[in-house]
């Protein structure tokens, strides 16, 4: 068996023994997954999960997150930590509006 092939196998393999389910896998909109990727960011993946929802809840797109004020924000970051990566999404989220 070729390298690549066995490699594959192997990576499939351990996928398929430990993964997690988390509410963003799957997903094919690229906004809820880099809300999640943004969460994830030294933070318990316990922790982002509930937190994830509550968050594309109040702002489902980025158009949504751009309108928002910033404190609603961070309110709705609360227990997550590293409010800066909230502020960074927020300066994003109006970067990506204004330029559309």
């Amino acid at each position: 068996m070729k390298r690549d092939a066995r490699l594959r196998r192997d990576l499939l393999a351990w996928w398929d023994a430990g993964h997690r389910d988390l509410p963003w896998r799957g997903r094919a909109d690229s906004y809820g997954i880099w809300i999640a990727e943004a969460m994830a960011q030294q933070t318990r993946l316990s922790v982002v999960a509930p937190a994830w929802a509550r968050f594309l809840e109040a702002f489902p797109t980025i158009e949504a997150l751009a309108a928002a004020d910033e404190e609603t924000v961070l309110s709705l970051w609360s227990g997550l930590g590293y409010y800066s990566r909230a502020r960074a999404l927020h300066r994003a989220a109006r970067t990506l509006r204004d330029a559309g």
